[in-house]
Parts: structure tokens; C-alpha cells; sequence
């Protein structure tokens, strides 16, 4: 857990971890440059059903949550110090330690999985949360306007973008911007500027992806 504090500051979630069943720290000339933490199942994960064909539905509460305790563990944080990042390493904690948690599946929840993707990378299978409507219509926009997906987590670089369009595609974009706004209450009062193009953003790449792996030298565990 030491070497997962001295990168926990380089995560995107600030939550205090808890309930943790495993972790296993990467070291590159004794200095920790990855982490990565297990931690018990949660009950109810819609996607879950979905993804292992509703063998933990139907139960009642007790006898589900002894199955999931018995079946699966869950990645809660992959973490990799900046200087070490785009070699892979992520994805490369995933793979080699889901077989050490002698489990038959092991399972991840990510918001921001979509955009990078080193769960599926390191063989696990992903599932989608379905996007709302309001949010597909927004994403379309910023298409249409030069904005792609892979740029969704630079807000300033979009920012620029948006400041370079013509009066017309301006316009379209400020009309969207304000229609997708009227649904988060106070926010719906932004002002034009980085500020509301970021929370924008935000509520974009929110959207959580699942992700599973089974591991193919354990049987589920019934009883």
C-alpha cells in the first residue's frame, strides 16, 4: 500500500480506497514507478449481468454477494508515474497480475476506459455504459466542428479550437453547448470561456466502461 501512496497523487480519483483484497507495486532500479489495486466486489453492477450472462442474478442478496466474494475481484486503481507512461506499463500491470488474484474473473469499472483503453489492451473484454441521447447529440456536434474524441481530455486544446471557427460554426456550437447545458441545474449558467468548455468535457468522458476477464485455468466457484 506504500507504493501505491506515493503514486495515489497522479490518479484522477481522490477517493480513499477501502476493503482492498491485493496490491502489487512495479519498480524500475528500486524506484516505484506503477501500482495497481484490488479490492473486494461491489453487489450490483448492471453491466455485470450483462457480461457473465446473469449467473449472479436472480439470487437473493446473501447468497449473491457470497458468490461475487467467492468469483470476483475488482481492479480499483492502476496508476503509473508520468515519466513512465506510453510504454505500455499499464497495461502490462493488468495482465500479469490477474492471474496471481486466483480468482476465475476479474473485473474493472473505468470512466475513463473509453479513451485510454489499457484494460482491453492487457485482455480483458469491455462492455459500454449506453451514452444518453443529449450526450451523443453534443459529441456529434463537436464532430461536426473539428472536435474528434481522442481530443476530449484536452479542454484547452479544444477551447482554441472552438475559438478559431468561422461566425456560423460558432454560433451552431454555442446553441448546442447552451441545449446540452440545461440539465445540470446551476452549471446551465456558464459563461462562454474555458470554464464551460471543460465541464462539458467532463460530462462527456464521464460515461463508465466494464471490463472482464475470465481467467481460463479457474471454474466459478458455486458453492
Amino acid at each position: 500500500m506504500g507504493d501505491y501512496r506515493k503514486l495515489a497523487c497522479y490518479h484522477y480519483r481522490d477517493t480513499e480506497l477501502t476493503a482492498c483484497s491485493a496490491v502489487f507495486a512495479m519498480r524500475f532500479r528500486r524506484e516505484t514507478v506503477g501500482a495497481i489495486v484490488y479490492t473486494m466486489p461491489v453487489l450490483a453492477i448492471e453491466l455485470r449481468t450483462m457480461a457473465t450472462g446473469g449467473v449472479f442474478a436472480d439470487l437473493d442478496n446473501a447468497t449473491r454477494l457470497a458468490l461475487i466474494n467467492k468469483n470476483i475481484r475488482c481492479i480499483a486503481r492502476v496508476v503509473v508515474e508520468p515519466r513512465f507512461r506510453g510504454v505500455g506499463l499499464a497495461a502490462r500491470l493488468v495482465r500479469e497480475t490477474m492471474p496471481r488474484m486466483d480468482v476465475p474473473i476479474i473485473e474493472a469499472v473505468a470512466v475513463m476506459g473509453l479513451i485510454h483503453p489499457f484494460f482491453k489492451k492487457a485482455g480483458m473484454t469491455a462492455y459500454k455504459a449506453k451514452m444518453s441521447s443529449r450526450c451523443a447529440q453534443m459529441l456529434e456536434a463537436f464532430s461536426l466542428v473539428g472536435v474528434e474524441e481522442h481530443m476530449l481530455l484536452e479542454p484547452d486544446r479544444v477551447h482554441r479550437r472552438l475559438d478559431r471557427l468561422g461566425s456560423d460554426q460558432k454560433q451552431f456550437i454555442k446553441r448546442q453547448m447552451s441545449e446540452f447545458l440545461k440539465s445540470y441545474g446551476k452549471s446551465r449558467n456558464l459563461e462562454a470561456g474555458p470554464r464551460r468548455t471543460e465541464f462539458i468535457l467532463s460530462k462527456l468522458t464521464e460515461r463508465p466502461a466494464y471490463y472482464i476477464w475470465f481467467n481460463p485455468k479457474l471454474k466459478l466457484r458455486t458453492s
